[in-house]
């Protein structure tokens, strides 16, 4: 993983300078079971000190979560023993800034027996504070919780102008993970209902529940939650996803699923 400042296009003609792990934000999705481990090296190339905190794993973080000053790097290893969708982040003060600059990222543990899928997405929905076109975030605005645009996958509406596709009758989930870091997330899909809906390292609701027909509207999410939904699609068209804050979609926290015949 390493630290690299980027020049971004994070909405149509606005670019940032991002910080970034591996040149984009989100970070890499990274992807295992419980028991893998997992041996990081961590680079700073950036221009001032930052560190790494990977929640899938469960350590002292005196060593591994450390700052390191530019042109050092650090092997950050460990050992996933919980499943779910776990968020990875700077933990360099103020650690707001630099998650909102840029710096955070996926883990996916599988939990056992997994129900394959025609289809599979990861969404990080996380927000902006522009500062200066070209420039870094608005430190002001972070501390305000004043977000400028809130996104998936690090760019405002990014999935109307190409958006994810499926079938009809296709299973799909979808992978959700809030990285914030202020503003909390209500995952919803326009005209679809999610029949599986797992949360925080369990299922709130599988193959439709105890009942056989139970549905789920949204996966609502704090800062650095995540989760997944599992639902398939009855008819072609277009289907928008959102976060049901709709203040939070209308700034960017939405997209669409092509439908396809």
């Amino acid at each position: 993983m390493r630290v690299k400042n980027v020049k971004t296009e994070v909405s149509p003609g606005v670019t940032q300078t991002l910080w970034t792990f591996n040149g984009t934000a989100p970070g890499p999705s990274l992807r295992g079971t419980v028991g893998d481990v997992f041996d990081i090296t961590f680079v700073n190339d950036g221009s001032i000190e930052h560190s790494i905190d990977f929640h899938a794993g469960a350590l002292a973080p005196d060593r591994p979560m450390q700052s390191i000053a530019p042109g050092q790097s650090l092997t950050y290893r460990f050992t996933a023993t919980r499943s779910g969708i776990w968020l990875y982040h700077c933990s360099t003060m103020p650690m707001s800034v630099h998650i909102a600059n840029g710096m955070f990222g996926a883990v996916i543990i599988d939990p056992p027996g997994l129900a394959p899928v025609d289809r599979e997405y990861v969404l990080v929905q996380s927000e902006l504070y522009l500062g200066a076109q070209g420039g870094e975030a608005d430190a002001d605005k972070v501390v305000a919780q004043a977000p400028d645009l809130v996104v998936f996958n690090g760019i405002a509406n990014q999935y109307g102008a190409r958006p994810l596709t499926a079938g009809v009758g296709e299973r799909v989930r979808v992978w959700v993970l809030d990285a914030g870091p202020n503003v909390g997330s209500s995952f919803h899909v326009v005209g679809g209902q999610f029949d599986t809906v797992f949360k925080e390292g369990d299922y709130l609701l599988r193959d439709g529940g105890s009942t056989g027909t139970g549905g789920s509207q949204v996966l609502d999410l704090a800062v650095a939650q995540g989760g997944f939904v599992g639902l398939s699609f009855p008819e072609p068209g277009h289907y928008p996803f959102v976060s049901h804050v709709m203040s939070d979609a209308e700034k960017g926290a939405r997209g669409v699923f092509l439908v396809n015949p």
